[in-house]
């Protein structure tokens, strides 16, 4: 697989990443067996061998087991860790924590994102972060705090570089006001079936700042890589059946899977999309690999955007 730069840093892996949210095969840490852990784990060393290079976590990802089964993948793979960049992120705290009457919310105070990611190095049982992310957007984020947290942590060797995830362009423009180093990434959802990114100002400014933009969904939840009709009952049935209709014709014009174009769809942009692809089926990974080698015309990119807004452009 090709090799991109993140951002200005000296950060270098896959033009394509592999992230880590459905690693435990359960949406919280009650419901992990080691059957699910050793699963995941072989997830892990699949993409590697496919070329992932990147590979995208979160403290929130199934209460941090989605961690820690990287951090086991890891260990299981002596060298692994001098190869991949690894990325995970902080900010999420659920209901509960620490008190009872604590409500989900978004938190980037000092205190809260240092604790994080000492939790975070421990459960991947690494000494350095490679990239750290916020998370969501905190409203109550002050961000000379945070950039006061960035500096510490870099300071003390826990993080090389930082971004953000879900930022607007102007929230990205605040944070970088303050910040004593760059931001290298955002990471927002971008597929065919989220195509806000492309209208609402975020890859321009990612263009004009040198920010890579890193897709999360790429696959809108594996709905593009899935085959078959579409229910008549489904409120959005036009929009993908539009989308699946033209993605089919140039899969099969290309000889390749519907998984492959949508992400080749991604890698076309100028922004330099980095897809993160979740998969956990052996397949789908490989396939979403392969998209690496594929450069879509511009006449196939703009049937697969035409058919994403439903409408033929101005």
């Amino acid at each position: 697989m090709k090799t991109i730069q993140l951002g200005t840093s000296a950060l270098k892996c896959s033009r394509i990443g592999y992230g880590c949210w459905r690693l435990a095969g359960a949406p919280d840490a009650s419901g992990v067996t080691p059957e699910r852990e050793a699963r995941g784990r072989a997830a892990i060393h699949a993409a590697f061998e496919a070329g992932y290079t990147l590979f995208d976590n979160a403290d929130i990802y199934c209460e941090g087991v989605s961690e820690k089964i990287l951090g086991d993948a890891l260990q299981e793979s002596p060298g692994m860790r001098d190869k991949v960049v690894i990325v995970t992120k902080c900010g999420i705290r659920r209901a509960g924590d620490p008190d009872p009457q604590a409500p989900y919310r978004y938190d980037f105070s000092e205190a809260h994102i240092i604790r994080s990611c000492e939790g975070s190095l421990q459960r991947l049982r690494i000494e350095t972060i490679d990239l750290y992310l916020l998370h969501r957007p905190d409203v109550l984020a002050d961000p000379a705090e945070v950039a006061s947290a960035f500096t510490k942590l870099r300071d003390a060797g826990k993080v090389r570089e930082f971004g953000v995830s879900n930022f607007r362009p102007s929230q990205v423009a605040m944070l970088r006001k303050f910040c004593p180093m760059p931001l290298v990434v955002n990471q927002i959802e971008i597929s065919l079936f989220t195509v806000t990114a492309f209208e609402d100002g975020t890859l321009d400014q990612c263009i004009a700042e040198r920010i890579t933009p890193q897709a999360w969904s790429p696959l809108a939840a594996g709905r593009l890589s899935g085959a078959g009709g579409v229910s008549m009952q489904d409120p959005h049935h036009a929009k993908k059946r539009r989308i699946y209709d033209a993605l089919d014709a140039i899969a099969r014009e290309r000889g390749v899977t519907r998984t492959t174009i949508a992400i080749a769809w991604l890698l076309k942009h100028p922004a330099g999309i980095q897809p993160i692809v979740g998969a956990t089926n052996l397949e789908h990974i490989a396939a979403a690999a392969g998209a690496d080698a594929i450069d879509l015309t511009r006449e196939e990119w703009y049937r697969l955007y035409e058919a994403a807004i439903g409408q033929r452009l101005p």
